[in-house]
């Protein structure tokens, strides 16, 4: 069996920490390199819920795409923070920790790429693609954009919400329910700060989450691509399976967490929507 190092040497190769943001932090958080892995369980965030599914289905390593630890600490005591009493629950069960998460947003395939696949996209191609020697013709960057069979943006919002993972908070739209859809672009995770990069790409649609009431009204003031916001955990779970598929060949088991970890979980319809054409 692996070690933790030695997984976490091929999770280094595959998602460079170099390739991660600057504000981010991604990498290994806790556990002692020489401990033996053999199961993994994959995760969108560490929240005491995958702490306790990780102890319970017997796993050695968490991999995890949202950070513990983003900003700094001077004090990890559990009776003070949820996080610290985390930590400390990982050390006690041997427990290792590693994150990937800009580092996996860009990667090729990443997180975009698992989204786009949920909808069934071909061609896929960067929505901002990375810059540099390194990543030349590599496919990597911010997002992605594919093709679809020619649809609606009707038809498309209901093909999201079958596809992607069950959340509270569903998905909604923004733009005319008849306008054509050929091309999609899609960011995991907050993306309402690429708005511009989909309009630049020529998308008829932009699936993305956490989308902001000003930035959007102005977008569809300005003629931009249909909108469509699903929860933030729900664009990001379809990467667990690639990461999971991953490590297959490594660990005895990779299993993937469907502990719905979106922070919104509970949704009350007025019963009424607003459908204009």
């Amino acid at each position: 069996m692996p070690t933790l190092s030695e997984v976490t040497a091929a999770l280094d190769r595959i998602y460079p920490r170099h390739w991660a943001e600057d504000w981010d932090r991604v990498g290994v958080v806790c556990g002692r390199p020489d401990i033996t892995v053999r199961r993994v369980l994959c995760v969108v965030d560490v929240v005491p819920e995958t702490v306790i599914e990780a102890n319970e289905r017997d796993c050695d390593l968490i991999v995890a795409h949202h950070p513990l630890l983003l900003r700094g600490v001077s004090s990890l005591d559990p009776a003070a923070d949820y996080k610290g009493d985390l930590v400390h629950t990982l050390i006690e069960q041997n427990i290792g920790l590693y994150v990937a998460h800009t580092n996996a947003d860009v990667a090729a395939p990443g997180v975009s790429d698992a989204l786009a696949e949920r909808l069934g996209l071909t061609g896929l191609r960067p929505l901002r693609p990375l810059e540099g020697p390194e990543h030349e013709g590599s496919g990597r960057g911010i997002g992605r954009i594919g093709d679809l069979p020619e649809t609606t943006f009707a038809s498309l919002l209901e093909h999201a919400a079958k596809v992607l993972p069950p959340t509270a908070w569903g998905v909604r739209g923004a733009g005319d329910p008849e306008r054509t859809v050929r091309s999609v672009a899609v960011c995991g995770g907050a993306g309402d700060s690429h708005l511009a990069d989909a309009v630049a790409a020529g998308a008829d649609v932009f699936l993305t989450a956490d989308l902001r009431h000003h930035p959007v009204s102005e977008h569809l003031a300005r003629g931009g691509p249909a909108l469509i916001d699903a929860a933030h955990w729900a664009t990001e779970r379809p990467w667990l399976d690639t990461v999971a598929g991953q490590l297959s060949d490594l660990v005895d088991d990779a299993v993937v967490s469907d502990i719905d970890t979106d922070p919104w979980t509970i949704h009350q319809n007025s019963g009424v929507n607003r459908v204009e054409s």
